[in-house]
């Protein structure tokens, strides 16, 4: 158990319930339900899988780095190898594509460009200025993979997925440059250009339930009075991080965006279904993601 208990460490697996959530969401945009459950099901196995290889990857890539910031890390600390979690990252990445390709052509297309995204931002972008540019641009894949189990003959990149997974991707963008520090004394400018991007993307989500023409009618006082709460919610951290910008006001930061950004992707599956189900079933992937964070990290 305590094996399995390390390796879950190296995968940060509370945080892949977050992508989960993006695959709930970009599904219900081009089903309006769940028609499909084995696709839906691939779709889920292909973004977890994804996403948790990238987490391995990360850490295979800032292994010299963790060593200084991060020593408790799994591969730092000698409790897993770098051969051993880089082969568990390919055959997480293998899965995460060959589910995909089993569901579709577009499918496919969209996971592959999820590898070279994860890859590219593991590698080598993470420390450049590129580096929240792309993790932003995974989180806007992980939502068009949820929206790709259509016919080829679909066009897929269209509203309104293609602007909502926009939005979460510069709410991402956002989230990236905050945390870029975390593991130690944040300059203050990171977080003051990371809380604007931040409010841009969350702004622009609050001007797309406002005036986007959804197929049903809106109680729109209530839903934006639920974003106002997420809203305010995520800031209060923000500026407290600001204020005091220590790694663990930072990391409390950063862990109250992710839990955020199921409840977001929740408000916008009710927005578009106007079926508190789905919207209640989207917000319960924060019950894993908090139980389990309490063994393990979630960044």
């Amino acid at each position: 158990m305590k094996k399995w208990l390390t390796y879950f460490q190296l995968m940060r697996l509370p945080a892949v319930f977050t992508a989960m959530s993006d695959i709930l969401l970009g599904y219900l945009l081009t089903h309006n339900s769940f028609e499909l459950p084995i696709q839906f099901a691939l779709l889920v196995v292909a973004s977890a899988s994804l996403y948790l290889s990238g987490m391995v990857f990360n850490d295979v890539f800032d292994r010299k780095v963790d060593t200084e910031e991060r020593p408790s890390r799994p591969i730092p600390s000698g409790r897993i190898s770098t051969q051993h979690a880089a082969v568990l990252g390919g055959l997480l990445m293998l899965a995460g594509v060959g589910a995909a390709q089993t569901v579709g052509k577009q499918s496919l297309i969209v996971a592959s460009l999820l590898v070279v995204a994860i890859l590219g931002y593991d590698s080598i972008l993470k420390r450049t200025i590129l580096g929240p540019l792309v993790m932003g641009l995974c989180r806007f894949l992980n939502v068009m993979l949820g929206a790709s189990a259509v016919a080829r003959e679909i066009n897929l990149w269209v509203k309104p997925q293609l602007r909502i997974a926009a939005i979460l991707g510069l709410y991402v963008v956002g989230l990236t440059w905050f945390a870029r520090m975390e593991a130690k004394n944040s300059h203050r400018g990171h977080l003051l250009g990371g809380t604007l991007v931040i409010n841009s993307g969350l702004a622009a989500l609050v001007w797309m339930i406002a005036t986007y023409p959804w197929p049903r009618e809106l109680n729109l006082t209530m839903l934006l009075t639920a974003v106002g709460v997420v809203v305010l919610t995520i800031n209060r951290r923000l500026i407290q991080a600001i204020l005091s910008p220590v790694p663990q006001n930072v990391q409390i930061a950063v862990k109250t965006m992710l839990y955020s950004y199921v409840m977001l992707n929740a408000i916008i599956v009710f927005v578009w279904t106007a079926n508190p189900q789905y919207a209640i079933l989207t917000a319960a992937l924060l019950i894993p993601t908090i139980v389990l964070s309490r063994w393990m990290s979630v960044t």
